[in-house]
């Protein structure tokens, strides 16, 4: 599924003009972007988390050149579904 077919469900579902839909969805987008570069994890109930992870420094190995490299400590966004969701894609996914 793509933001398209999200936006045209949406769209369909409620009644509402896809543009509006596409502006919400791209706001919503745009301030959980926002929201994890700022370092503020993003909770929704019954849905899942989206946090901000610490990687630590570790050394890794450059093959081609047979050389060790020390890859730095840095953040990554993640995403956590809520257990309810789970649950549900468990049950229902065949």
């Amino acid at each position: 599924m793509t933001k398209a077919d999200i936006v045209t469900k949406i769209s369909n579902k409620t009644g509402i003009e896809k543009i509006a839909v596409q502006t919400t969805v791209e706001e919503f987008m745009k301030s959980v972007r926002k929201s994890l570069e700022d370092g503020e994890n993003v909770y929704l109930r019954g849905f899942g988390s989206f946090v901000v992870k610490k990687r630590a420094q570790k050394t890794g190995r450059n093959i081609s050149k047979n050389t060790t490299i020390i890859i730095p400590e840095h953040f990554i966004p993640s995403f956590k579904p809520a257990k309810s969701f789970v649950d549900k894609v468990k049950k229902n996914v065949k």
